[in-house]
């Protein structure tokens, strides 16, 4: 049997060996890469060592996209960017301040608690169809678009709107969502509880088709007898919606910076090997006339995000 002194001495020695504080900085840098930024910075909070490898260049650089100089690079505020000394610095600046690439085309940022990319196309990298002709889609400027242009629907009978974008710039083995951001009008009509329809998915591939509404559906109060009938079609829809994975219309929604989403979809990046992703938004069947909606661009972020 061992003895007191043996055992005392053998948890000694463990418990010396199993503390952060004897480990060297970029050891513990390279066991902080396997988590992500934001258990990064909450671990940063527990002690002094952490607080050390949490600010190290190699741990961040993990975190970066491997092109990130690449991607920098396409944006007119590349000398910005690549003049920051601390890759941490870098990091937050891709997440709180997207870049502006292709030709002020799409916005791209990193998200915050996986540092996968994020892109939005603007309206302006997007096929609308008739966009060309005033009389039915006009360009404007808006102080609170990222974008330049945003397109302002004027009137139109067929509602078309379609964007691609090649999966080798996205983040690989990553699940992604895709949202329309806009903006509805005082002239807006047309839409209002008309079902649109949505498809995203790879070309040649598996797509995901959907309804949405970019109007929340609502059953106007009346003493009508078909309104009991409305209220139940729309209880139907929303059952439906949920058996089948469709967002239900509480999925319409506005975000921070004053602009309205709705889910059009989910994809799967796979490796990242260069398929072309196309996604699609049309209402052609109502056959009304429709006008009042602004349509800042398409955006792709990953599932959960921050």
């Amino acid at each position: 049997m061992e003895s007191e002194s043996t055992v005392q001495a053998t948890s000694s020695n463990f418990t010396v060996g199993i503390e952060f504080s004897a480990l060297p900085e970029g050891c513990i840098a390279g066991i902080l890469a396997w988590t992500s930024p934001r258990d990064v910075c909450r671990m940063s909070a527990v002690s002094l060592e952490f607080l050390s490898a949490a600010e190290s260049d190699a741990l961040w650089e993990t975190f970066l996209p491997a092109d990130y100089r690449e991607i920098i690079g396409l944006s007119s505020e590349s000398s910005s960017h690549l003049s920051i000394s601390s890759k941490k610095e870098v990091f937050f600046r891709l997440c709180n301040s997207p870049l502006l690439i292709d030709g002020g085309k799409k916005s791209l940022w990193l998200d915050k608690k996986s540092g996968k990319k994020c892109y939005m196309l603007a309206a302006r990298d997007l096929t609308i169809t008739w966009s060309d002709t005033p009389m039915y889609w006009t360009w404007i400027s808006l102080p609170h678009s990222r974008f330049i242009e945003v397109a302002n629907l004027n009137q139109v009978c067929w509602l078309e709107i379609k964007g691609k974008i090649n999966t080798g710039m996205l983040s690989s083995m990553t699940n992604y969502v895709v949202f329309l951001v806009f903006q509805r009008n005082d002239r807006f009509y047309g839409l209002k509880n008309v079902p649109v329809e949505s498809s995203v998915g790879m070309i040649g591939g598996v797509t995901t088709k959907r309804v949405i509404y970019l109007d929340a559906p609502q059953v106007e109060s009346s003493n009508h007898p078909d309104h009991d009938f409305g209220e139940r079609f729309l209880q139907y829809e929303n059952v439906i919606s949920s058996m089948t994975g469709n967002p239900d219309p509480a999925s319409l929604k506005k975000r921070i910076d004053g602009w309205y989403e709705v889910e059009l979809g989910e994809f799967f990046s796979g490796e990242g090997k260069g398929k072309e992703l196309e996604i699609s938004v049309m209402e052609v069947k109502s056959g009304n006339w429709k006008s009042g909606l602004l349509i800042e661009g398409i955006e792709i972020r990953p599932k959960f995000c921050s």
